[in-house]
């Protein structure tokens, strides 16, 4: 009997820890949707057989690549994460004056898109090239990722641990080292996961600056041959970096608590004095904002001085920027929506289903939009014919590249929000829609709205993707901007440039308004 009691009640045990069924059925449908384009790689890597694949994956270009995609991937991250996390530790630690000013111009690279950088840095230093120029630019263009979730993490902290630990006699570095970073961890994880998983399938900023990659290479071999077995290759070696990155992040994440559970609310931490060093940090950030901000004002600006009025053309550009706007809101939303019970499930109820259905959508992220595209094509053409050419169709490609960037500031914002408070909701009556729309929106208003943001900026810049799915006569700025470029007519691109940042200045706002909620000045 003891053993029948004991079985029984870990079967009780086992139960009690499985997600509700009603959740399972909105998520397990996101992660199938998620997964299509993976499928038909892993189909057409089947089809092609491992006599087809050992020669197309076994040969130094493969290598190559290979190396490239990582360099670039790991010189730009670290880079991203370094300076991520020193300006986010300046702008709410320090005596630095104007705090919060400092933060809004610091993630001002968010309005301009890395290939209207790349553009900028090559027309005013045309020999910046390689993996060197790659690196500048896509730090330039990307630290803004981490160092939102960062700083707002950093806000979070309860700085009592942190003079609990310098009591006991540790030193400034060794306080931050053992006690902040482990508490960073997860937003600094996540938004090296962003920056990683977006490199991955960087395609118009490496492009230009010459530098092949994965993302590139298999741009050109559908251009060559629409479909072919060699892209589809090269895109499942991607798969594969990306489920390398999503589990060396989930490993190095581990389990951290970051909801505070003690009674009342944390004291502002006493900022760090710069004393003599507050002349030239102040510098040095402006020397960032030159090369971050500077160059691609002054090379567009520099351009703009010899656009002419057919560049202005009010017929192209309202249109394109009408376009713009439509798809980005349009994706941001259903971003939002199908990412907001994913990351409820992967934060409450973590077992190893929940982290592969929530890490599933991940992989999409990790391969050009030429591939979600043509996989999207392929399915609507055989089994969704009227889908074929319309909104709904480029807004579902949208969502598969761009839903970790949702996922990430949605898991965020759901793990600092105390479950108890849902629980005593509950304890006092309320239903679960009533705990949901007045307890558990307010407390994560602000990561579904930076999720959004994110979302937004990211479609307003697509290139391939759009071009295959977009319906008949749709132009969008980024594509308009990339046909101008590509025939290297860098006065009638200019204008384009312009719309396309002011056009991510509001969702930039949007974005920094939420994580800077309760900054000092």
């Amino acid at each position: 009997m003891p053993h029948i009691n004991a079985a029984t009640a870990a079967a009780a045990r086992w139960l009690r820890s499985l997600p509700p069924l009603r959740l399972l059925a909105l998520c397990i449908p996101v992660a199938v949707f998620a997964a299509i384009p993976l499928l038909l790689i892993g189909f057409y890597s089947v089809q092609a057989g491992w006599s087809g694949i050992r020669p197309l994956v076994f040969r130094p270009l493969i290598a190559e690549l290979l190396g490239n995609t990582l360099a670039l991937c790991g010189t730009a991250t670290a880079g991203c994460v370094a300076l991520g996390t020193a300006l986010a530790w300046l702008v709410e630690r320090t005596s630095l004056p104007w705090r919060s000013a400092w933060l809004a111009v610091l993630s001002a690279p968010l309005t301009i898109p890395a290939f209207i950088n790349s553009y900028a840095w090559i027309t005013v230093q045309p020999g910046l090239h390689g993996l060197t120029g790659s690196t500048i630019v896509a730090t330039l263009s990307y630290y803004p990722l981490v160092l939102l979730p960062v700083a707002a993490a950093v806000r979070g902290l309860d700085p009592a641990t942190e003079e609990s630990a310098r009591a006991l006699g540790s030193g400034p570095v060794s306080v931050f080292v053992r006690v902040v970073l482990p508490r960073l961890r997860p937003a600094l994880l996540g938004g090296a996961l962003l920056v990683a998983l977006h490199l991955l399938a960087e395609y118009g900023a490496i492009e230009q600056l010459r530098y092949p990659t994965f993302a590139t290479a298999i741009i050109a071999q559908y251009q060559s041959t629409f479909a072919s077995t060699a892209a589809n290759v090269l895109a499942a070696v991607l798969v594969v970096c990306c489920l390398a990155f999503v589990t060396i992040e989930v490993l190095l994440r581990g389990r951290v608590r970051t909801a505070r559970l003690g009674s009342g609310t944390p004291r502002p931490a006493v900022p760090v004095r710069l004393g003599r060093w507050t002349a030239p940090v102040i510098l040095a950030l402006l020397g960032l904002l030159g090369l971050a901000i500077g160059v691609p004002a002054y090379s567009v600006g520099h351009w703009l001085t010899y656009s002419t009025a057919d560049a202005w053309a009010v017929d192209a550009l309202v249109p394109a920027l009408w376009s713009t706007a439509q798809l980005g809101a349009l994706a941001a939303g259903a971003a939002v929506v199908a990412g907001f019970p994913m990351a409820w499930l992967a934060v409450r109820h973590r077992s190893g289903l929940t982290t592969v259905l929530e890490r599933g959508t991940y992989l999409a992220s990790a391969v050009p939009g030429v591939v979600v595209g043509l996989a999207l094509v392929s399915v609507s053409i055989r089994y969704a014919r009227p889908l074929y050419q319309t909104t709904s169709l480029a807004v579902a490609a949208y969502v598969m590249l761009f839903l970790p960037r949702a996922m990430v500031s949605l898991r965020s914002a759901i793990g600092q929000a105390p479950p108890g408070l849902d629980e005593a909701s509950r304890a006092l009556g309320h239903s679960a829609p009533a705990t949901f729309r007045r307890v558990t929106v307010p407390l994560t208003a602000p990561g579904i709205l930076a999720g959004a943001a994110l979302v937004f900026l990211a479609v307003s810049t697509e290139l391939t993707a759009t071009l295959l799915l977009a319906p008949t006569g749709t132009h969008t700025l980024a594509t308009e901007f990339w046909a101008a470029t590509s025939e290297i007519d860098y006065p009638r691109a200019a204008p384009y440039a312009v719309c396309l940042i002011l056009l991510s200045v509001p969702a930039a706002y949007l974005l920094l308004r939420q994580s800077t909620k309760g900054t000092a000045s």
